[in-house]
């Protein structure tokens, strides 16, 4: 394995896909209502690509350092990279790579608060502090689940929106909860295979606090309310009648939480729910920016 390749695979490339597909719901927001600043949008999206790229490689290093990485029971979609235990890199370069990918995104947004404003600050600075005290902080205080949402949906929504708008906006963060209460739920459903090994180092989330079998309930009760969520908001004329696209992934939901309420507790048996969960996560929310979209046309 090249050198080149074990940088990119720290950053745990197969999970970007999230940034772009969010990150089009709020420009689709802005799409619709007539604003449209392409440089803006692109520059936009680099900077929140290193954000994420940033927690990527941060959570890392701190799981790394508390010895979580070496309890894990690792899957494809959780346990992080498993580079740092395998002795691949060196951990304080891993630290200094996330380090750097957040100040430069951090420059970005400076750049933006400079052309379009300071309200923009509501965005960077809880987004850059969740994004460093993540795994050292929110991880153990059983919000981890929220502030995941909270970047991956409505914070990244509504700042695409004012990168392209200069200012906030309903839409983006009406749409924007779409993605953030999916993204809460890929975070919590892909806690359940490390409970014990969390606990070990002090972790604390809700998988832990509800145990296994109740948390399956919950995760249950979450991917429904976003279906319900996307019908009210349609029936309400607070998002348009083509985002009823987003339903469309009913069928693979449904899927997923029949895996996880039967399969909570055996982590190989798991592992299908958690595959449905992403495609539901990754395919709802960029069938919510093709509904914003689609409201041009329709």
């Amino acid at each position: 394995m090249t050198r080149l390749k074990v940088w990119l695979l720290e950053t745990r490339p197969n999970f970007l896909l999230l940034t772009p597909i969010v990150y089009s719901v709020g420009l689709a927001s802005a799409l619709i209502e007539g604003y449209h600043r392409p440089l803006n949008a692109v520059l936009g999206l680099v900077g929140a690509l290193l954000a994420h790229v940033s927690v990527n490689v941060l959570n890392d290093y701190y799981d790394y350092k508390s010895g979580l990485d070496l309890r894990v029971r690792r899957t494809p979609f959780s346990g992080g990279s498993g580079i740092l235990p395998q002795g691949l890199l060196n951990p304080e370069r891993v630290y200094l790579l996330g380090l750097s990918t957040l100040l430069i995104g951090l420059l970005i947004g400076v750049y933006f608060l400079l052309t379009l404003g300071l309200g923009l600050l509501l965005i960077l600075i809880p987004a850059a502090l969740s994004v460093y005290l993540y795994t050292t902080h929110l991880s153990h205080w059983y919000v981890g689940e929220f502030f995941a949402g909270l970047n991956f949906g409505p914070l990244m929504t509504l700042g695409a929106y004012y990168l392209q708008a200069g200012r906030f906006g309903w839409t983006p963060f009406i749409a924007g909860l779409i993605p953030g209460i999916l993204v809460g739920t890929l975070l919590f459903l892909n806690e359940f295979p490390d409970v014990e090994a969390d606990i070990s180092v002090g972790r604390r989330n809700l998988v832990i606090l509800l145990g296994r079998r109740r948390a399956s309930r919950l995760y249950a009760l979450l991917i429904a309310s976003v279906y319900i969520y996307i019908a009210v908001a349609v029936l309400l004329r607070l998002l348009p009648w083509t985002c009823l696209i987003s339903l469309l992934t009913l069928p693979i939901a449904v899927r997923a939480v029949r895996g996880a309420l039967i399969n909570y507790d055996d982590v190989a048996a798991l592992i299908p729910a958690m595959a449905s969960n992403v495609i539901v996560v990754l395919s709802t929310s960029a069938l919510t920016a093709l509904g914003l979209a689609l409201a041009l046309l329709l």
